[in-house]
């Protein structure tokens, strides 16, 4: 897919970071393309995690990252205003449970005030139960901080990029970055070359956002001074019956290294539980543990007596691509047009668009001229959301179209035109569509849906039913006639 021209801007990543600057870049008369080694866009560390715009009050305003979580926080609400994934403002409950912490908490409080977020208050321990009763009745007292959402980090991020795709930007997928090639000694404007596993990309500005492996691909570019130190987090969802037992993310006073366990909501209805935050050595260690399952539920019930892990419907681990700096790792390095977008470690997903737009004044500080397109659209057509219409309008859907009426996933209520719309934005994984859609995210976890989301899949490319992947090269789920998974060029099969 890459040629020998020349492009404006070369972005290594495909996560929340990448994505949001592609979009901001796809604004301007640029050449862009955007390099995921996955296959597909939020397959890292955007898609494994807890959801959460933050309020902004946690991270100090002494930090990079404690400036631009409230502006990113606004950006995210701009983006689902203009994109339409889902998003809900549940506010958040900083709860104590001792008189130090209510100390801690308070300082919380007042460190948000300081950043400008509006709307914060301290709550007495009976104003806290009466607003979330399922809560322990050892609570002290809380902060009320309504700037706090969730949503779908993975639909955002695919929405964004499905933005970017179509102003202009080149979303190139399963594109492993394996170096970059030492600048021309006599010409140091040389354009930096991008070798990937099968491709070469040539770009004026290279931006650095690719997560775990930040430090690698600085490494490539000859310019590592941090390292990226995974920190996992174990989430588990529970049963949409538990839907309401609380109605706002609750969160415990935070310690030193972690926000702690959570309580929270989703914006679809499920309740999760975590994360841990354990310091691993592994980028690809995405297990989930009995220990970690163990400390999870034990710190959970420390705020919400009734959880169980009875509920569990499924489980998760996601890795935080901590630096060790402990701030963002943000800017342009000595090497000629190779910048850095790295460390984004939470609230990093909250920060990312303006992040984004941090990125674009850099970029036009490091002279890239800036021309804005009269053309350029930030939106795209809202997918549809079946199971959140009223009855009458699912009827005139299905009337119009009977691909509303025909079922793909029953626990969840999404239908074949729900599938085939995801698939015409860019999904081509059964994750892919998960993500965009949640079709398998129910209480069934795909055992109802899965074939026929395969069989929809294998249409669309035009490919027989086991060359599709679950997550793309080497996620086969079924085996030809022979025992043996088809290999192709697109997944790997």
């Amino acid at each position: 897919m890459g040629d020998e021209r020349v492009r404006d801007v070369v972005i290594i990543g495909g996560g929340a970071v990448g994505a949001t600057l592609a979009r901001a870049l796809s604004r301007f008369h640029l050449d862009v393309a955007l390099l995921e080694w996955q296959a597909e866009v939020a397959f890292g560390v955007s898609k494994a995690n807890s959801g959460i715009v933050h309020s902004a009050m946690h991270a100090s305003p002494d930090t990079l990252k404690g400036r631009l979580e409230y502006p990113g926080n606004l950006g995210w609400r701009q983006l689902h205003d203009e994109l339409g994934f889902g998003l809900n403002n549940v506010g958040e409950v900083l709860v104590a449970l001792d008189d130090e912490q209510l100390v801690r908490i308070e300082q919380i409080r007042q460190q948000g005030i300081r950043k400008g977020i509006p709307g914060t208050q301290a709550w007495t321990a009976e104003r806290t139960l009466h607003a979330q009763p399922n809560l322990t009745r050892e609570v002290k007292g809380a902060v009320w901080a309504p700037t706090a959402c969730v949503f779908n980090p993975y639909e955002a991020v695919m929405l964004v990029a499905d933005v970017a795709r179509r102003n202009g930007v080149t979303i190139a997928e399963e594109q492993r970055v394996v170096g970059i090639d030492p600048p021309d000694v006599e010409d140091p404007d040389t354009p930096l070359t991008v070798r990937t596993e099968t491709d070469v990309w040539r770009g004026r500005f290279v931006i650095n956002a690719a997560g775990l492996f930040a430090d690698d691909i600085a490494e490539f570019a000859g310019v590592r001074d941090f390292e990226i130190l995974p920190r996992k987090g174990e989430e588990y969802l529970l049963d949409k019956r538990l839907a309401g037992i609380v109605s706002s993310i609750i969160f415990p006073c935070p310690s030193p290294v972690s926000k702690g366990t959570l309580v929270n909501p989703t914006v679809d209805g499920t309740i999760m539980v975590g994360p841990t935050a354990q310091t691993v050595d592994d980028k690809f260690d995405t297990s989930t543990t009995e220990e970690g399952a163990a400390q999870v539920f034990t710190n959970a019930r420390k705020l919400v007596p009734t959880i169980s892990e009875r509920d569990i419907i499924a489980e998760f681990a996601g890795l935080r691509p901590v630096s060790d700096t402990e701030d963002f790792v943000v800017g342009p390095t000595e090497r000629r047009g190779f910048i850095n977008a790295a460390g984004i470690q939470s609230p990093g997903l909250t920060g990312a668009p303006a992040l984004a737009d941090l990125l674009v004044d850099i970029l036009a500080d490091e002279g890239l001229e800036l021309e804005e397109k009269a053309d350029w659209e930030p939106t795209a057509p809202h997918p549809v959301r079946f199971n959140q219409l009223a009855t009458e309008d699912q009827q005139e859907l299905a009337r119009r179209d009977p691909r509303y009426a025909h079922l793909i996933c029953r626990c969840e209520i999404i239908t074949e035109a729900e599938v085939r719309d995801a698939m015409d934005r860019g999904a081509h994984t059964l994750d892919g569509l998960k993500f965009r859609t949640r079709v398998g995210m129910g209480r069934c976890q795909g055992g109802f849906c899965t074939w026929g989301c395969m069989q929809l899949l294998a249409e669309h490319q035009g490919i027989p039913i086991p060359e599709v992947t679950k997550r793309g090269a080497g996620t086969w789920i079924v085996c030809d006639r022979d025992d043996h998974p088809v290999t192709t060029a697109r997944t790997g099969g």
